[in-house]
């Protein structure tokens, strides 16, 4: 295996993570977000196929985020101005414990790739200083 492509896996790696973060933290900002009438919930996901390791990686390997339809929960709240003529304000039914741990894991996981990918950089700087001797 060569060294470009070990560093585009590990890049790929980088931008998938990245991207799951976002999804999950933008999922978690929108979950106590009222809907206004007839809005329908939504849901940030990641789609797509990863890049193949050996062509040019873009920003987001592959990858991109997408919205789609979830379920909505519903409160009542007949003051609320969004709140429907039964007095129910809806929100999206997010799962939050599932989120999270979607936030804390690719949280670790863009940890380990930054690790990989430095170690992979001081590996060729410490190859580069050995063959300049």
């Amino acid at each position: 295996m060569s060294i470009e492509s070990v560093m585009d896996a590990t890049r790929a790696g980088l931008s998938y993570q990245r991207l799951r973060m976002d999804a999950a933290s933008r999922n978690i900002a929108m979950s106590n977000m009222p809907l206004a009438a007839n809005a329908s919930a939504t849901t940030t996901q990641i789609s797509g196929t990863p890049s193949d390791f050996g062509a040019q990686i873009d920003d987001n390997a592959g990858f991109e985020i997408e919205q789609v339809p979830i379920a909505t929960r519903e409160e009542h709240d007949p003051s609320h101005p969004l709140a429907d003529a039964q007095g129910m304000v809806h929100y999206p039914a997010t799962d939050l414990v599932e989120e999270m741990t979607t936030l804390m894991t690719a949280s670790r996981s863009y940890e380990a790739n930054v690790r990989s990918f430095n170690m992979l950089r001081g590996m060729i700087m410490k190859a580069i200083e050995i063959g300049a001797k």
